[in-house]
């Protein structure tokens, strides 16, 4: 199984942010990615359908490609999903995303975090556990963001580009702003999570907005030491480099517009619109 790829999967192109970290911490691992991008946004839809997906696309990914590990790399497949994938699959290595509260509660001096995400994820039962978790390390203001995973998604279609950028600047503006005050001052919000893997493509935008003070933390470098982690307690972790070109260690998929998942892939890991396939339409 060493030699066998790494399966990940989200609703669309946001996974690809934790993608990008896998590929940083494991440089000689293979892996085949399977955007749900017809089905996307998962986070405003129901926890049967998003289950029914996951499950899915895990069977094709173990079925078709005999991947040694699988990522969820979406906070609300995770939420909706993980414990099913367990049961189905459990000497399958699985590592799920879940929104970084507790790298926050580390982080943040005012222990005033704001935290976004998809209403899927922050309505989960999942999300409140881990939320009770932390009660009185620090106060956390949540704001589900609907529409904002979609018009992320949107923004790599060249057609409506311009016009999803201009969505994104009003839906950021519009959340942030009802959440309070963000800053270092005592009683300000010095650190926004981002619960949801597309919102990593946001985060210059969130930036400026709410100014260089603010710290944003994501889930993707701790979901990529985890997976090596599992890996290395496994006896899979593949130890030498392949002899392939680091282009052609990634398989990406997707089942909506290809024309998409080709963009995101150039503009934010540099790859060639040939390591982007259509997907399996039967899944």
């Amino acid at each position: 199984m060493t030699e066998s790829p790494i399966g990940v999967f989200d609703s669309g192109i946001g996974g690809l942010s934790v993608l990008q970290a896998l590929q940083a911490e494991l440089p000689h691992e293979h892996f085949v990615y399977w955007a749900d991008s017809g089905h996307a946004p998962y986070g405003e839809k129901s926890d049967v359908f998003v289950r029914q997906r996951s499950l899915a696309i895990a069977r094709h990914l173990v079925e078709q490609h005999r991947i040694k590990a699988l990522v969820v790399a979406c906070n609300t497949a995770t939420a909706a999903a993980i414990h099913e994938l367990r049961v189905q699959y459990p000497r399958l290595p699985l590592i799920g995303v879940e929104p970084a509260l507790k790298p926050a509660v580390a982080l943040s001096q005012t222990r005033r975090i704001g935290v976004i995400g998809t209403r899927g994820t922050l309505g989960s039962d999942k999300f409140h556990r881990l939320l009770s978790s932390l009660q009185g390390q620090a106060e956390f203001v949540v704001q589900p963001c609907n529409g904002l995973a979609l018009a992320i998604e949107e923004s790599t279609h060249t057609a409506v580009s311009a016009q999803s950028s201009e969505k994104i600047s009003a839906l950021l503006r519009n959340y942030t702003g009802q959440m309070g005050t963000f800053g270092s001052a005592a009683g300000q919000m010095d650190t926004l999570v981002l619960g949801c893997t597309h919102y990593v493509f946001a985060q210059n935008e969130l930036q400026s907005l709410l100014g260089p003070g603010v710290q944003l933390v994501s889930t993707g470098e701790p979901v990529a030491r985890q997976t090596r982690r599992l890996l290395e307690a496994a006896g899979q972790l593949r130890q030498g480099p392949s002899p392939l070109a680091a282009s052609a260690r990634l398989t990406l998929m997707s089942n909506g517009e290809l024309s998409g998942l080709q963009a995101a892939a150039s503009r934010w890991l540099q790859l060639p619109h040939s390591a982007c396939h259509k997907a399996d339409p039967r899944v």
